[in-house]
């Protein structure tokens, strides 16, 4: 990291409407744009959380569809219920990171 300081605040606006994408989906669509648009431009630890938000949003969606298709057997609502959980969970990590200004450790992983 460099001695001067990033500017964390669109990372954390980006967590933040991936919460809010929860009950209004529309911000999630919001928060993906802002992402592409700052990635590249963004130091190189910041670019890790700008990789895993991009991979949270499209895996998210993914978890979201399959358990949307799936609602018309039980185990699709499971599925929307631990997707749910999953996104809080990431993104409460990422923003856990993104505060003590570290990179995030596994941008890639699929899971927490």
């Amino acid at each position: 990291m460099s001695d001067i300081p990033a500017n964390t605040s669109t990372p954390k606006l980006i967590y933040i409407l991936f919460l809010a994408n929860i009950v209004i989906p529309i911000l999630g669509i919001v928060g993906i744009v802002m992402a592409y648009i700052n990635k590249n431009d963004a130091p190189q630890w910041l670019q890790t959380h700008y990789q895993f938000q991009i991979r949270t949003f499209w895996i998210g969606f993914l978890y979201f569809f399959i358990g949307s298709v799936l609602t018309t057997i039980i185990v699709g609502y499971l599925l929307l219920l631990f997707a749910v959980i999953w996104l809080i969970i990431r993104c409460v990590k990422g923003m856990k990171y993104l505060d003590a200004g570290q990179p995030y450790p596994e941008p890639t992983s699929w899971m927490f």
